[in-house]
């Protein structure tokens, strides 16, 4: 059977069997892989609704524009719903959100406008203000308000939570569940606290973010910064329920982005940020629970929205959260290599050495290349195709001071640096990398130097 749209392919998302990433654990752990649905988050089930409600509300019409404030995902599915039907969309988005989705709403024809993070609401630059103050400044607007849209809560009691009752056969113990504004879990827990009250819903934001002083104590906590998107809120909702509430638990981004990275390595799910936080903490939870505990993980973002950033070492290391995934090669280390090492001591120049006795040394030790150290620092190096070139153009120079025709340090590493991230270092044309080891000392290791590791009996 084929879709007269594809709004109508809208749930029915998978709900997957963690094996993997759970096998240290007793419960079953199940992820209910939203991103799944057509704009790759649980919003496709809502933007549509959110569209079709309006126009029977006589509310909108084919021309006007369509106004929200959004961390991207929302947006997406909204201007899905939108586009197609003949209005126009003008989202308002935190500059926090990654390129890709930046990207993905343009390519969908809305237009956006950037404003800071860290704004909060009643603040003109906040999203949520420049949301408002463009649907009342602008003729034939109309502000959808998505997140704190009634319908949000509506359709998560009426499709997606008996959607997964039906896909457990009513036997999850418990759901863990992204907190936005709230709707999400409070819709799943009004529908599966009906069904059986002992189920037990547990909303999980973001270090930085407010709910869990706001659950517990009935007043929003201090917000603070977070990376992760899609998940956390800054100020309270009216459109939250906590009364079908059983908790609120915290994860920090590092956190939250390797057990994503993990989920993608070890069981195939390419979801985001949000959804690695929330595995997180089923993960936590489940390690005190025992093998009757049935645990439902809601997976809400997409991975390919975040190709940028949680899926690109480089940002990842930039913002302290990289974390190397272990495999038997990566738990050779740069020290471990340096001890395998038949010649233990640095053979190196000091900048007043002359060209010529850098060559001695080169041929006394056999070596084509020599770091050049002062006071026990690199800031330089000097090889055997150099002092050629050198003497090629001068032959003279070979009594001149090493430092005035030194070449590039070679890259440094700690200690404990991976034998892949060596590779990768001597990758980019490289030919050697400097390791200050525990002690202090330096010692260079060249690719021949980690065949023989991986090689080694």
């Amino acid at each position: 059977m084929w879709q007269q749209n594809i709004f109508e392919m809208s749930g029915d998302t998978p709900l997957v069997m963690i094996n993997r990433s759970a096998g240290h654990i007793k419960p079953k752990i199940m992820a209910k892989v939203e991103y799944m649905n057509p704009s790759g988050t649980h919003y496709h089930r809502i933007a549509n609704r959110v569209v079709d409600h309006a126009e029977s509300e006589r509310l909108i019409e084919p021309g006007m524009t369509l106004v929200d404030w959004t961390y991207g995902s929302s947006g997406i599915a909204l201007a899905m719903a939108a586009v197609t039907r003949g209005y126009k969309v003008l989202l308002v988005v935190p500059d926090k959100i990654s390129r890709e989705k930046q990207q993905v709403l343009k390519a969908l024809g809305a237009e956006v406008v950037i404003t800071p993070a860290n704004a909060l609401p009643g603040e003109p630059r906040s999203c949520v203000n420049v949301a408002e103050n463009l649907v009342q400044n602008l003729p034939h607007a109309f502000f959808t308000n998505i997140y704190e849209n009634k319908l949000n809560s509506t359709v998560h009691s009426e499709k997606t939570g008996p959607e997964i009752w039906e896909q457990t056969r009513g036997g999850l113990t418990h759901i863990f569940v992204p907190v936005i504004s709230g709707a999400m879990i409070s819709g799943l827990g009004r529908f599966l606290k009906g069904k059986n009250p002992e189920v037990r819903v547990i909303g999980v934001e973001p270090e930085g973010s407010i709910y869990r002083e706001l659950y517990h104590t009935g007043r929003a906590g201090d917000a603070a910064g977070y990376e992760l998107e899609e998940i956390g809120g800054l100020w309270g909702s009216d459109y939250w329920d906590a009364s079908v509430i059983d908790d609120i638990v915290q994860v920090n981004d590092r956190d939250a982005f390797n057990c994503g990275l993990g989920l993608l390595r070890s069981d195939g799910i390419f979801a985001g940020g949000s959804s690695g936080a929330v595995m997180f903490a089923a993960l936590r939870a489940g390690a005190l629970l025992d093998e009757n505990a049935c645990i439902v993980v809601m997976m809400s973002d997409y991975g390919g929205y975040y190709l940028s950033k949680m899926y690109n070492d480089e940002w990842m290391k930039q913002k302290g959260f990289y974390r190397k995934l272990s495999s038997s090669r990566d738990e050779i280390t740069a020290e471990d290599i340096v001890g395998l090492k038949t010649r233990k001591e640095l053979i190196f120049s000091h900048p007043e050495h002359t060209l010529a006795e850098v060559f001695e040394m080169m041929r006394q030790h056999d070596v084509s290349q020599l770091p050049v150290v002062s006071y026990g620092t690199a800031i330089g190096s000097i090889s055997e195709n150099k002092i050629l070139s050198i003497l090629i153009e001068n032959d003279e120079a070979m009594n001149s001071k090493v430092v005035g025709y030194m070449e590039q340090s070679f890259p440094t590493c700690g200690p404990h640096a991976t034998i892949s991230e060596l590779s990768e270092k001597l990758q980019k044309s490289a030919s050697g990398v400097l390791i200050t080891l525990s002690d202090g000392s330096l010692q260079l290791l060249t690719k021949s130097d980690l065949i023989e590791a991986l090689t080694h009996k």
